[in-house]
């Protein structure tokens, strides 16, 4: 069949992304699949090390009611207790956080602290970790997670067991984020799967693999893996300092594995703040979507061609294949199509959507190109990565 003048320039195109589609399927470390979690608990590890929990807070007296008492009730048959470092907030953090320790005698003993002064070439978050890190003692382990994520009470020795079991130095998980409103449910699981595919977690747990991820809401890691990629000074003026941390603990030389959260209450990890309407999500992507790409011109723009490219134009060339009976340049948008919605679905499933969401994906594309877009001219304006009162 000749292609007429017109479909050539989209016929063309179209075909590329279907050979972009049957590689990210088959190649790109089966990023799509949801099936990769923390094993069932075994056998109790000949000991349990001691852990520090890490918990550094701004501004966070909200959520903390829904998060801090699932931290303080872990059952762990080991030494554990619980750090948050007020970040100097100006809501009651501290004070709200006393109030629920005292409410729960029977849990983890609770430490509230408050970092120095934030210095020059450090994240507020970073800083007060670096803190945290400082009060933990000889904790052979400590457990970085923000002050959103609620855990089940089985969390902490789940993670220990699999870090004992398999020798693992980081063990991360990507914790559940809220899917109540429409926004969320449009956005966020997207988000999970965008993550995975830029960081096949099969990639990331391969040992001596140029992949490392971690997720910053669940992270366990060895004190002495940590000293040995430099603590929390090498990664001190990260924006995105999970995967940062992951990247530090796998050049020096440790193992590290991150997987999804269980949806079992006992084993669950899921945040808890909202995000209510499309600004708060909008800002949660932009705030660090130009550092990903390292505040680069040239990523950017290789980024909004490719997400144009991967995710807009096959949805648009079959459309436009149907609506002027082109069937080739329909059947190269369609098979696109297809490949991206059927990658889509385990992460739907995942979050509880109906299959019919995944044929979504175009749009959310779309807006995350708009959302990477907005993230560099914000960083041009002076407002780059800005968080609770604070531009980095």
């Amino acid at each position: 069949m000749t292609l007429l003048p017109w479909e050539a320039p989209v016929s063309w195109p179209a075909g590329l992304s279907l050979l972009c589609w049957l590689w990210l399927t088959c190649g790109q470390g089966r990023f799509w699949r949801t099936d990769l979690r923390l094993p069932p608990l075994r056998p109790d590890p000949e000991r349990w090390p001691e852990v520090a929990v890490v918990v550094p807070a701004r501004d966070e007296a909200e959520v903390l009611p829904l998060s801090l008492p699932g931290l303080l009730g872990q059952k762990y048959p080991g030494r554990a207790r619980v750090i948050l470092v007020d970040d100097h907030s100006s809501d009651g953090t501290a004070e709200v956080a006393r109030a629920l320790a005292a409410a729960l005698p029977d849990g983890l003993p609770l430490t509230v602290t408050s970092p120095p002064p934030l210095p020059a070439g450090w994240t507020g978050k970073l800083w007060a970790v670096r803190h945290g890190v400082e009060l933990a003692g000889p904790a052979e382990l400590l457990l970085l997670t923000d002050a959103d994520i609620a855990h089940g009470p089985d969390t902490l020795a789940a993670l220990v067991a699999g870090a004992e079991a398999n020798r693992l130095d980081l063990v991360s998980q990507m914790a559940r984020l809220r899917t109540d409103t429409a926004w969320e449910r449009l956005i966020v699981p997207a988000f999970v799967y965008f993550f995975a595919q830029l960081y096949p977690f099969r990639w990331s747990n391969r040992p001596g693999g140029r992949t490392a991820a971690a997720a910053g809401g669940c992270s366990l890691v060895r004190r002495t893996a940590l000293e040995r990629a430099g603590g929390v000074a090498a990664i001190r003026g990260a924006v995105i300092d999970d995967v940062s941390l992951a990247r530090a603990v796998k050049r020096s030389g440790g193992r590290t594995w991150l997987g999804l959260a269980e949806r079992t209450e006992a084993l669950q990890v899921v945040s808890v703040r909202p995000y209510v309407g499309l600004g708060p999500l909008w800002r949660m992507v932009s705030r660090s979507a130009y550092a990903q790409l390292r505040h680069s011109l040239l990523l950017l723009t290789g980024t909004v061609l490719g997400l144009a490219l991967i995710y807009l134009l096959p949805p648009l060339a079959g459309l436009i294949g149907l609506a002027g009976g082109q069937w080739r340049l329909a059947a190269l948008g369609a098979a696109a199509w297809v490949l991206m919605t059927v990658t889509y679905l385990p992460m739907t499933r995942y979050y509880g959507r109906p299959p019919a969401a995944a044929l979504l994906l175009p749009f959310t594309a779309l807006l995350y190109l708009l959302m990477t877009v907005d993230s560099a001219v914000q960083h041009y304006r002076g407002r780059g990565a800005a968080w609770k009162g604070r531009t980095y």
